[in-house]
């Protein structure tokens, strides 16, 4: 693992915090099309948190005029972003498999860390990502944004309250196109990188849900094939769950399809479903922020059915403030650190019953 150089940026954030609420100063790192997405969410209209620095490993001309566009210094290394004092967190829009080691190293610097999920790939690691955090006593934060989604929180409502009554099973279903369009050089592309093909792009979002909404995840049955696209991944992946209270779960995530998204909830008073859009790439950046969610439905088990629209929100600047307010310490972040490793064993596990063709446990 690569050794960084810790600065004193903690503790200037810490004298910050007790002079009162301040402007985090982050440095975005991969500025691909998820990457950039993040950096719009904010960029002149937020008062909590500003990219100020990007990392951009391979400098293009591209890397540089976003940089230029949105007034970001731009480097080409990790190590440059964790050595300057005037940069606060580290958010990072980087390959799954490196995670967990950029995590660590952006703790061990000193510096607040978001990570876009997943987290990891592998439970171990997001242990020892979460230790290192919590030893470096900076805050962690992680990109499940569909959970600040005041549809989301009011279907969480519905269910604290006991409004649907006692949950029966919880579905989803994400689709994109995305996986036709790439490359064979892609880090995307790679079954190291995305196994069980929209599992990680997609289908942690919905897990997160779940998990989110009906506590941990006790087994898993998952299939997962190829059957359209060029590069040599899955396209067409399947889920089913056993969450440890008792209810099901299940969960398909297609990558060479129209996108879509769709979660569903049933309980013995009725069920409630909400539908909207993935992330597509090449998609206007306002549409994969805002338009995640679309229709929505509650059919009570008496009485008639009953169909709204979702409010327009902008749940990837939501997540980043959320972020912010945890460093400064207003709100906790909205996902405790037992989640994040919890929902990384049920993505590890996934992956380990594609290959056996088992029903696995969640270890």
């Amino acid at each position: 693992m690569a050794k960084y150089r810790r600065t004193d940026s903690r503790k200037k954030t810490i004298t910050k915090l007790k002079e009162g609420i301040q402007l985090i100063n982050a440095a975005i790192v991969g500025l691909g099309w998820w990457g950039q997405t993040l950096v719009e969410s904010v960029s002149k209209n937020s008062n909590k948190l500003r990219f100020a620095t990007a990392v951009s490993r391979s400098g293009s001309d591209t890397a540089k005029n976003f940089s230029d566009l949105h007034k970001m210094n731009l480097v080409q290394n990790l190590g440059d972003a964790l050595g300057d004092p005037n940069i606060d967190a580290i958010v990072l829009a980087t390959p799954h498999s490196l995670h967990a080691e950029e995590v660590i190293a952006t703790a061990e610097a000193g510096k607040h860390v978001f990570c876009e999920k997943p987290f990891a790939l592998i439970k171990s690691e997001a242990e020892e990502a979460v230790a290192a955090t919590e030893k470096a006593g900076v805050t962690l934060g992680l990109g499940y944004n569909r959970r600040l989604h005041p549809e989301m929180i009011k279907l969480r409502e519905r269910i604290n309250s006991g409004e649907l009554g006692e949950i029966l099973h919880c579905e989803a279903n994400m689709t994109f196109p995305n996986a036709l369009f790439l490359s064979a050089d892609a880090w995307r592309a790679s079954k190291e990188e995305t196994p069980c093909g929209g599992l990680t792009p997609m289908g942690v979002h919905a897990i997160d849900g779940m998990i989110d909404l009906c506590g941990e995840i006790d087994e898993v049955y998952c299939q997962s094939f190829n059957r359209a696209v060029a590069v040599d991944a899955d396209d067409t992946t399947s889920m089913l769950f056993r969450m440890k209270e008792g209810m099901s779960g299940y969960l398909s995530t297609m990558t060479a399809t129209g996108g879509g998204f769709s979660f569903h909830v049933f309980g013995s008073k009725g069920h409630v479903r909400l539908e909207g859009m993935t992330h597509i790439a090449g998609a206007p950046s306002e549409e994969r922020r805002k338009k995640c969610f679309g229709n929505c439905y509650f059919k009570p088990v008496k009485g008639t059915l009953k169909h709204w629209q979702a409010e327009e929100t902008d749940i990837v600047k939501a997540v980043l403030e959320r972020f912010a307010d945890a460093v400064n310490g207003t709100q906790p972040f909205m996902i405790s650190a037992s989640e994040m490793i919890h929902g990384v064993a049920v993505t590890e596990t996934a992956v380990r019953s594609a290959a056996s063709h088992k029903v696995e446990k969640v270890l």
